[in-house]
Formats: structure tokens, C-alpha cells, sequence
């Protein structure tokens, strides 16, 4: 008798089974309600349709966790209207995206590089109002102190559940010091092998990591994307959600690492399940795991606690956006800008040559979709221009310099495949548009013809050749200036000026004082021959 309640018990044991849910969020980007604030019109994207995805998921498996994988607090002017109040002492409240995640339950999120962009003081004042702790394995104070948590544990349904955060080391290329003063950053791999040896000895069922870095290294990114190395070194990872790259992959092995990344700007939640059975030891043993992308929708409703949260800052935002500042003599339309000169485009320059006092300027087109009809120009479409939060230096830089530069921009379109030019495709997809650099204060032609490194023809500097001695003043974003995405001939060249403050909002003042958007572009640069022109013309056409 005695044997076989023994046996029944361990049965029991073995029987025994439970399964733990992750909820995942990354890189939303101050994206709170499902409103554009750039077009003015709604979105099916945001934190407040993601908060009904989370509490339906939550209802659905009380065994739940669930964390952010950063780029959390930029990104719209939502946040960036309130990081302005906290600079002037004029918050609202507390950070809007903080307030909603405490009210959410988040256990952890990751430090993301765009965390740093509006400075210490509001991203500490963020991180303070936090219910939960901010993650970073890889950030080193001075004196070697550990500013954010490594890791956390969590106990979930009797399952000891490990989340480990790591964030891309290269901060220190696109911030301006005192962004990021007293931190530096280490390796990513090393962090995650020490940081997992350290939850081993502690013990735990189930290692997670948190890493806001993207996939794999590309050409020029210099080791910013190492998910994929840190899953091959570091093979007791069980999953690793990351972000920072706005690409997409529900479930992705490397080994019996599950890889995931649920979209940008809350376009989706990640669930994934894990399923634990008893072993006869009484440990849990992981049988399966898998993980699904929730995607939000237009029949996502909003959750209305959220949205309650976001919503006195949403109008504090659209007011400010809805402000006349200028006047557009002519109607602007943003959608050639990459292939051909371009009056918005020349609008940016303007401003960067303006600050700066630059001879030359290097920009990019953000927004290939911003029309502006003639007439009054709001706030709203002047920093609908120019998306993101880089601040405008000014280098001491050579001909040389900006040949290299303008070579490097050129890689975005591919060398014709025959001698007439006139078939496609000509635009090289593996390179974001925004990587495209425009140059003003030279006139210059990007020959398709030739192979990558030589097509920058007839390249002048006031009228004549520009030698590649020849000194230069040259603008560029923080970014650049820290030889992101190709563009190492900036990184270390003396910075003679720089701004204390975003580009956008250097726009909105100039132009608010100036009263005139450029009316057409000077045509100083331009696609040749003409067939090649108009086929990638017609690939940026929607």
C-alpha cells in the first residue's frame, strides 16, 4: 500500500507541468496613443492599443512577465514636448511612458541607445519614476559601479525566470558626451557571458535576454547589431528578445536559442510560452517553446486607463504642433528627395549652414511622404522634415572628406546592369534611405554607370574643382559626426561647433523668424545619365 502512494506521488511529480508567458515590448518610442503626429492622422500603432493586447494576454495566463527591450521614451513629439518641460521645469507630470508602463506591471526594461538623446537629466528623471528597474548588463559608472541592474529573477508559477538586458556599446558615436557622461560601455558578448554565469550560480529555470541591439553586423555598422553572436557564444540563453533595428522575426533559432523581435512603435506584442514539466528531482525541465507576434489593428480598441494617462500630454503636444510658424511660397512634396535636389531638403541645409556657419552640409531626407501645400506652414510640418532628436555639429573637415562621404552615400543605388541605364532595379534596398546623404555648398553628379567608390563626377566647390586639400567647415548630425552607417571619414575630426539643442528645433526657430520656406531647390547635385534617373524615379514613386 505504502508503495503505491509512493508511486502515485511520484507520478504526481512527474504529471506536473506549467507553462510561463513573456509579454514583449521594444523600441516604442514615445509612440502613445495610435495618432501620426506628423500627418495629423490616426495610426494603428501605440502603447495604448498595445496595453489591451497585454491585459487580454495577461487574463488569458496569469503566469505572465512582462518586460520592454527599450527605445522607450523618444520618438514623437509627445515626448519630446515633455523632455522640453523637464529641461525647463515645466513637466506635466511624471514621463508619460513611465506612468503607463507602472500601471501595466512591467518587471524590467532595457536601457536603449535613444534613451540618452534628450540628456541624463530626463532620462534619470524617467528612470526614477519607474516602478521597475532599467536593465543593463554592459553600462559601467565610473569607478566600475553598475548604474542599472544586470539582471533580474523572478519567481512565476514556481519557475525561477532569469532577464538579463544588454545595450548596443555604441553610444558614445552618436551622443554628445555630457549625454552619457561618467558611463562607458562594454562589450556585448562578454557582458552576456559574465551576466549568465551569474544567474547560473544563482539558479534559475528559464535564462532571458533583453537586448536592445540589433541581429547581425551589416557593412559599416561596426558591431552595433551581435544578437547573433551572443546566442552562438552563450548557448544557456533559452530566448533573447531584442530591438533596435525595426525589423520584424516572430521565431527565429540559432541553436536552441529563440530569437524574437515584435515590430516598432507598438505594432505588435511578442507572447511567447514556455512549458515546464516536473522532473522526478523535483526540478523543472523546459519541454517546449514558441512565441507568437500579436499584431494591433484598426479593430484593436484603445484601453482607456492608458490612453487616461497619455492624454493631457497628447493635447499639450498637438497644440504646440497645430502653432503657424512660416509661409510656403510654393507647394513642397518630399517624395523625389532622394533622387533629385530637392526644396525640403534644401530647407534642412539651410538651417544646418545657418547654425553651423558651415561651408558644406551633409543631411539626409527623413520623410519621403511630407507634402506642404502653398501657404502657412505649422509647426507640425516644419519637424515632420526632420524626425529624429540629432543635434547639428560642425567639423574641420577636407575635399577629401566630402568625396568620401558622397562615395559612401552613393552605395544606396546600384550600378546599372546594362550600358543604356533604362532597366532596374537601381535602388539598393539593403540600405535604409535614411543612410543617403545629400550635400549642400557643392555641386556634384552620382554616376550609376560607375562601381561603388567611384561615382561622384564633377564635384565643385564654388565654381571649381574641389581639391581634396581643401579646408572645409562642414555640418553634420551627431550621428555622422560619429562615423555611423559607413560614414567613418568623420569620426575624430575636430568639432569646431556644435549645438545645444535638436535640429528640428533649430528649424522651427530659424523658420519662425525667417517666415519663408525656399521656394525650389538650386539643382546642385543630380542622378546621371537621365535613363538611370528616371528609373529610380520610378521606384520611389508609392
Amino acid at each position: 500500500m505504502r508503495f503505491a502512494v509512493f508511486a502515485l506521488l511520484a507520478l504526481t511529480l512527474r504529471a506536473e507541468s506549467v507553462t510561463v508567458q513573456i509579454l514583449a515590448t521594444t523600441d516604442l518610442h514615445g509612440h502613445f496613443l495610435p495618432w501620426d503626429y506628423y500627418t495629423a492622422e490616426p495610426a494603428q500603432r501605440g502603447f495604448a492599443k498595445i496595453a489591451t493586447l497585454i491585459k487580454q494576454a495577461k487574463s488569458a495566463n496569469p503566469n505572465t512577465l512582462l518586460i520592454d527591450v527599450g527605445d522607450t521614451i523618444q520618438g514623437t513629439a509627445l515626448q519630446a514636448l515633455h523632455a522640453a518641460n523637464v529641461r525647463d521645469g515645466k513637466a506635466l507630470g511624471p514621463d508619460p511612458m513611465m506612468a503607463a508602463m507602472n500601471k501595466l506591471g512591467y518587471a524590467s526594461m532595457t536601457v536603449g541607445n535613444h534613451e540618452y538623446n534628450f540628456g541624463l537629466k530626463v532620462m534619470n528623471k524617467a528612470r526614477d519614476e519607474a516602478k521597475f528597474p532599467w536593465l543593463s548588463a554592459n553600462t559601467v559608472a565610473k569607478g566600475g559601479a553598475r548604474p542599472f541592474d544586470a539582471y533580474i529573477v523572478r519567481e512565476i508559477a514556481g519557475v525561477r525566470v532569469a532577464v538579463f538586458g544588454i545595450t548596443t556599446p555604441n553610444i558614445p558615436m552618436w551622443e554628445k558626451p555630457e549625454h552619457f557622461s561618467g558611463y562607458t560601455f562594454q562589450p556585448a558578448v562578454a557582458a552576456a557571458k559574465e551576466t549568465v554565469e551569474k544567474i547560473k550560480r544563482e539558479g534559475a529555470d528559464l535564462i532571458v535576454g533583453a537586448v536592445h541591439a540589433g541581429l547581425t553586423p551589416k557593412s559599416g555598422e561596426h558591431n552595433e547589431n551581435m544578437v547573433d553572436a551572443i546566442a552562438k557564444a552563450v548557448p544557456d540563453i533559452d530566448a533573447i528578445f531584442y530591438g533596435h533595428t525595426h525589423q520584424v522575426v516572430e521565431d527565429m533559432r540559432v541553436g536552441e536559442t529563440m530569437l524574437v523581435q515584435p515590430r516598432n512603435w507598438g505594432g505588435s506584442l511578442a507572447r511567447a510560452t514556455f512549458t515546464f514539466e516536473r522532473k522526478e528531482d523535483g526540478n523543472w525541465l523546459l519541454v517546449d517553446k514558441k512565441n507568437k507576434l500579436l499584431p494591433v489593428t484598426a479593430q484593436t480598441p484603445v484601453d482607456a486607463e492608458v490612453a487616461a494617462i497619455g492624454r493631457p500630454y497628447h493635447e499639450a503636444a498637438e497644440k504646440w504642433l497645430s502653432t503657424p510658424v512660416a509661409t510656403a511660397p510654393a507647394a513642397l512634396d518630399s517624395r523625389l528627395g532622394r533622387v533629385e535636389d530637392s526644396a525640403l531638403v534644401d530647407a534642412i541645409h539651410e538651417v544646418q549652414m545657418h547654425y553651423g556657419k558651415a561651408d558644406v552640409s551633409f543631411t539626409s531626407l527623413f520623410n519621403t511622404r511630407l507634402k506642404i501645400a502653398a501657404g502657412p506652414v505649422t509647426v507640425r510640418e516644419i519637424a515632420a522634415l526632420y524626425l529624429y532628436e540629432n543635434e547639428l555639429y560642425t567639423i574641420e573637415g577636407t575635399g577629401a572628406m566630402v568625396r568620401a562621404a558622397l562615395e559612401n552615400s552613393a552605395r544606396y543605388y546600384l550600378e546599372c546592369p546594362e550600358p543604356t541605364c533604362a532597366t532596374g532595379p537601381l535602388t539598393n534596398r539593403s540600405m535604409a534611405g535614411y543612410n543617403f546623404d545629400i550635400a549642400q555648398g557643392v555641386e556634384y553628379e552620382v554616376d550609376l554607370r560607375e562601381p561603388h567608390g567611384k561615382r561622384i563626377k564633377n564635384l565643385k566647390y564654388k565654381g571649381a574643382p574641389l581639391a581634396d586639400g581643401r579646408k572645409l567647415r562642414i555640418a553634420v548630425n551627431n550621428y555622422r559626426a560619429g562615423g555611423s552607417n559607413g560614414y567613418t571619414m568623420f569620426r575624430g575630426a575636430p568639432v569646431v561647433w556644435r549645438s545645444n539643442r535638436e535640429i528640428r528645433d533649430m528649424m522651427v526657430e530659424y523658420y519662425s523668424e525667417k517666415k519663408t520656406l525656399p521656394a525650389k531647390p538650386d539643382g546642385n547635385w543630380s542622378i546621371v545619365p537621365e535613363a538611370a534617373r528616371k528609373v529610380v524615379e520610378a521606384e520611389a514613386r508609392p
